[in-house]
């Protein structure tokens, strides 16, 4: 058991809302932080349940004041953060060059880089004085090539890898580890993003968000001198991707 605090961006549904239940019940203080209040309130709802302790704290991860007020707040009534989660991600139906919009293209690199990168920063002080895991929730997109992500969520994803090497690399001397972690298909509602969105057939063969709640914590859990730089995660059974 551990009485660390956690803090998960993404945390209103999907792998962010698994991650904090799954953490709550090992014992780690949640915050959740996504743009969704009542979405955020239902993950709090679900963590006392499970007998665990989180606070919500609405926020905007592309926005720099709103994503400082809510580091702010964590601070305040959990305190410092000792490890972080990174689950907040956006795409948009139209994603090849030959139909995407550059606007949705900047905001879907600003929702999977720019605000990941933004979090960190804010986090990172206290997690290397904790010695703390930070684990960056990629794609496997962000792992192997594939045109079915799009450009914009293929490029952001993958540049995700370099970020947390380069966390590794400067921060592993203070103890600090960072795993780009890279699910296939998750059964999520991120899934109405895409082009053709999966039937139920096609969601039974994928990942669910418990899976990724589970391999979170086993990365968490792990002891100080071992890190998991990248874990790539696949369902036995891949469905057609739309």
């Amino acid at each position: 058991m551990t009485d660390r605090v956690l803090w998960v961006t993404g945390g209103g549904s999907g792998m962010g809302q698994a991650v904090a239940v799954t953490a709550a019940e090992a014992g780690w203080r949640v915050a959740v932080t996504g743009r969704r209040r009542e979405a955020l309130l239902e993950t709090v709802e679900a963590v006392t349940s499970a007998g665990g302790t989180a606070v919500a704290a609405e926020a905007d991860a592309t926005d720099p004041a709103s994503l400082t007020r809510a580091h702010d707040r964590i601070v305040a009534e959990l305190g410092p953060v000792d490890d972080l989660v990174t689950a907040a991600g956006l795409n948009a139906p139209r994603r090849r060059w030959d139909d995407q919009s550059m606007t949705e293209f900047a905001a879907i690199v600003d929702t999977n880089l720019t605000s990941v990168a933004r979090t960190i920063d804010l986090a990172l002080p206290t997690i290397r004085d904790a010695q703390g895991r930070i684990v960056v929730i990629s794609s496997f997109a962000g792992w192997r090539f594939s045109t079915k992500g799009g450009v914009a969520y293929s490029a952001s994803k993958t540049a995700l890898a370099s970020l947390c090497a380069t966390l590794n690399e400067e921060e592993g001397l203070h103890g600090v580890g960072a795993t780009h972690l890279c699910p296939g298909d998750v059964d999520t509602p991120f899934l109405s993003m895409r082009p053709q969105v999966p039937d139920a057939s096609a969601r039974e063969t994928m990942l669910t968000p418990e899976d990724i709640g589970r391999a979170v914590r086993f990365i968490l859990d792990g002891p100080p001198h071992v890190r998991i730089d990248e874990l790539v995660i696949s369902p036995t059974r891949p469905s057609a991707r739309a």
